[in-house]
């Protein structure tokens, strides 16, 4: 009796740690951003995504475990000869992730080696439609164009090829010489031209200050010859202004008995000083009849006076 307890103990112990071994090979928990792709007797079978899944235990089994996150595999540096024939050593790096696991799975052996391959192969092809210089300034189009063609044939693959960068492009010693002087040149070039250009504004500069120098000065001259025509006009009208004015004050004055009177002394003092200078210069003078007083040398400048202005 107690061999059969102690053996339905056994069968009890076995049962129990079979159904914990299926129980924990049946309950899977798949991490976020990975896939597990599960076969039943060597056949697919499904793909399990993130999260708590069950498989029949003993006859389901994963097969691969792959990831969905973005993948970063360095392309290693390979030769590789431009349009111009000029051999380049060049390397990268390749952003890729797996969209469909299934494909991944099947769809080639190692999906990480044929995308670095692909990269490789489609590297060179590009590289040998462009020439050096191009190959320098156009990094980012020769870029796109790998992307491009990689995605064109890792579709069936189940991959995503998101970006490629050249890390460096490397020509030969003798080609790298060449560039060097070449720049140097350029930069010689840029420095000669710069200068002339400075050389040339600053005589452009000096040009216009000059001319600018010689229209002020004309424009001073002018403006001086402008103001002194106008001050002599000025002083014209002025003298003309005073002399009308004299004349007018002393029309007036001989219109009065008072100014004939002084008229009549003026001129009776001018024809003594003239007939005194007359002296002076000849020791014989000649005086009219009845000239000798001074009343009828007045008489006659009166007479003179009257016959002009009857005549006026």
């Amino acid at each position: 009796m107690e061999e059969i307890l102690h053996y339905l103990l056994s069968i009890q112990t076995l049962v129990l740690v079979l159904v914990v071994l299926a129980l924990k090979n049946s309950i899977k928990f798949v991490p976020q951003n990975q896939a597990y792709v599960v076969e039943r007797f060597g056949k697919y079978q499904s793909t399990k995504e993130a999260g708590l899944n069950f498989i029949f235990p003993f006859i389901d089994r994963i097969s691969a475990n792959r990831s969905l996150k973005e993948q970063a595999v360095d392309v290693p540096e390979q030769s590789a000869i431009t349009k111009d024939n000029i051999s380049l050593h060049v390397d990268g790096v390749l952003y890729f992730r797996v969209l469909d696991p299934y494909k991944a799975t099947y769809g080639v052996d190692n999906y990480v080696f044929a995308v670095t391959q692909l990269a490789q192969t489609t590297m060179r092809s590009e590289l040998g439609k462009m020439e050096l210089d191009k190959t320098f300034e156009e990094r980012d189009l020769l870029n796109t164009n790998i992307v491009a063609a990689i995605n064109e044939a890792a579709g069936p693959w189940g991959i995503q090829v998101l970006r490629y960068e050249i890390k460096d492009i490397i020509p030969p010693q003798s080609v790298m010489e060449a560039m060097e002087a070449q720049m140097k040149a350029e930069r010689v070039k840029r420095a000669q031209i710069l200068e002339s250009e400075g050389d040339r504004q600053a005589a452009i500069n000096r040009a216009e200050g000059q001319k600018a120098s010689v229209v002020l000065a004309a424009e001073a001259d002018k403006e001086e010859q402008v103001l002194r025509a106008e001050g002599e006009a000025k002083a014209i009208v002025a003298v003309a202004t005073a002399q009308a004015e004299s004349l007018r004050q002393v029309g007036e004055a001989a219109a009065t008995e008072e100014g004939q009177k002084a008229i009549q002394l003026d001129l009776a003092t001018k024809a003594i000083e003239a007939k005194h200078a007359i002296a002076k210069e000849s020791s014989v003078v000649l005086l009219p009849d009845g000239g000798t007083d001074a009343a009828s040398v007045v008489a006659q400048a009166m007479t003179i006076i009257q016959k002009m202005s009857k005549g006026s």
